[in-house]
């Protein structure tokens, strides 16, 4: 498969096993019984799972991978179907089980089985022992019957920001054919990507597992999936809590700005700490006016990838900034903008081998049917991106709003999940949690997600840095186990204080960023 440049990469990743086969398909169950152990809400009854071994370690007897045989459409229940797949780590003290805990790492696009074959490295021992940590890849995703699509169609995408009528005009019609060549690659779940259908899949899982009730942590993207779950199935609840919190109520104005005013509050905080740490690679320099040069040079064309010879442009850039935020891994952005700011050569574009045949998976198309974002022409476009260059005057934008809101230009697909407010009647309260300084999903979504939310919620504020907000201090760690385990609810108003990130470049869990943070780029989660 080819290897994306680093426009296409920004564009693609701003978004974001198949295990043993189980038993026979869903089959249908008496419209009169109620929901329950081994049934859904809606009477659809799932095969049980079998778990056996993971391809991916079939010598680690912790772990196991089953799939599931779940409708393409819920409204046709008994239709054509797809396989989800699932990993589960098992609890470690077996008798103090506390029963499933289903968790999901964002996105849109995030592998919940890889997550849980890694939750080992995340969730604290004490989790470990009390749950059955279950993941799964949602419909559309990874193991999933992933949404495919051509890699030379993707590498062909426009630069995201149009600079003319004539560029957004472009940006239509590729969408357009984009959306064309997943569809027909992917088949007919394409249609029915939506989280409201994911949570769905989700009250399957709890079914297939024969609970009333599950436990289920969700960070970033995997917040709407819980809200999702929580508005429709809000009996199937034991414990919920949802970190680094999505707001689905945004129109398109209010989801640019906030995004634009968390990711520029993070550059201020990484420029702070620079200004303070001598271990920081900057530490002494104007970080603010490098900056200004290194976005100078990428405008004209003169900033390379280190070591390379291929071209980085601004979008690309302001990606690896905000890749470098979510740990944070401050050490690692400074370390990269020290390299690019000696690496002054001209660039010229690597000629690449590519395969037509190439498929990849591409997961925005998730996001365009929960979002709606509209956008009247050209002119209100530059009028929002006139806007992102005042809130965000050092990044320009917000890579992340702004790949999705192009990458869902125009969009000529079903909308299933369209925004609204919050309407949840839990039989007991969500927890949610949110650093301050989050640079994905911004601190004040999670505040409104708290009004709408209303007694149905317990809102805990965690006053640090980084994209999901659990794994950075014993209190943020203390406070959700004794939720999760022992449905201790904190008080109202409770807050951890910040801690530095001890090391900023090897961090655990489903939402640090590896390798190049040029190739890096962000999701939600």
């Amino acid at each position: 498969m080819r290897k994306l440049g680093p426009t296409s990469r920004a564009f693609l990743t701003v978004l974001a096993i198949v295990g043993a086969t189980v038993t026979a398909a869903g089959t249908p169950a008496a419209a009169a019984q109620p929901a329950g152990n081994g049934v859904t809400t809606g009477g659809f009854r799932p095969a049980p799972i079998t778990w056996a071994p993971c391809p991916e370690d079939p010598t680690d007897p912790t772990v196991s991978c089953g799939t599931l045989r779940l409708p393409v459409d819920w409204a046709d229940p008994h239709g054509a179907s797809f396989t989800l797949a699932l990993a589960k780590r098992a609890a470690t003290d077996p008798s103090e089980s506390e029963g499933p805990l289903l968790i999901n790492p964002g996105g849109p696009g995030g592998s919940g089985v890889d997550f849980a074959l890694a939750a080992n490295q995340f969730f604290s021992p004490a989790v470990q022992a009390h749950f059955d940590i279950i993941g799964f890849d949602p419909r559309g995703v990874d193991r999933s019957s992933p949404i495919l699509c051509s890699t030379d169609l993707l590498n062909a995408q426009p630069f995201p920001v149009p600079a003319s009528q004539g560029d957004y005009t472009a940006q239509i019609a590729y969408n357009k054919q984009l959306w064309a060549d997943c569809r027909a690659h992917t088949g007919a779940l394409f249609d029915h990507v939506d989280t409201l259908s994911v949570a769905r899949d989700m009250d399957a899982i709890r079914a297939a597992l024969g609970q009333r009730q599950i436990s289920y942590y969700g960070v970033s993207y995997g917040t709407l999936l819980g809200q999702e779950y929580a508005e429709t199935f809000p009996d199937r609840i034991r414990a919920m809590v949802i970190d680094s919190n999505m707001d689905h109520s945004l129109g398109t104005a209010a989801f640019l700005h906030t995004e634009e005013a968390t990711d520029e509050d993070s550059f201020e905080q990484f420029v702070a700490w620079c200004d303070r740490d001598t271990t920081c690679a900057l530490h002494g320099q104007d970080v603010n006016a490098l900056w200004t040069q290194l976005e100078q040079r990428a405008d004209a064309g003169t900033l390379t990838t280190p070591g390379t010879t291929e071209p980085v442009d601004w979008f690309t850039l302001t990606s690896a900034a905000i890749s470098g935020f979510y740990g944070p891994m401050w050490s690692k952005l400074a370390q990269l903008i020290a390299e690019l700011a000696a690496e002054p050569q001209p660039s010229t574009a690597r000629a690449t081998a590519n395969d037509p045949t190439d498929l990849t998976n591409y997961p925005i198309p998730i996001f365009c049917e929960d979002w709606t974002l509209p956008v009247s022409g050209y002119a209100q476009l530059r009028r929002y991106f006139a806007d992102s260059e005042r809130t965000a005057p050092e990044l320009r934008t917000s890579s992340l709003a702004w790949g999705v809101l192009m990458g869902c230009l125009n969009w000529t697909g079903p909308l299933n999940d369209p925004q609204q407010r919050l309407r949840v009647h839990a039989d007991y309260p969500l927890l949610e949690i949110n650093s301050v300084h989050d640079p994905a999903t911004p601190y004040a979504w999670a505040v409104d997600d708290a009004a709408q939310l209303g007694r149905a919620a317990r809102f805990v504020t965690y006053e640090g840095w980084g994209h999901g907000a659990y794994p950075h201090s014993g209190c943020t760690i203390g406070t959700v186990d004794a939720y999760l385990i022992d449905r201790t609810l904190p008080a109202v108003g409770t807050s951890c204080p910040a801690v530095p990130p001890p090391d900023q470049t090897t961090t655990a869990g489903p939402l640090v960023r590896t390798g190049s943070l040029l190739t890096g780029t962000p999701t939600f989660g």
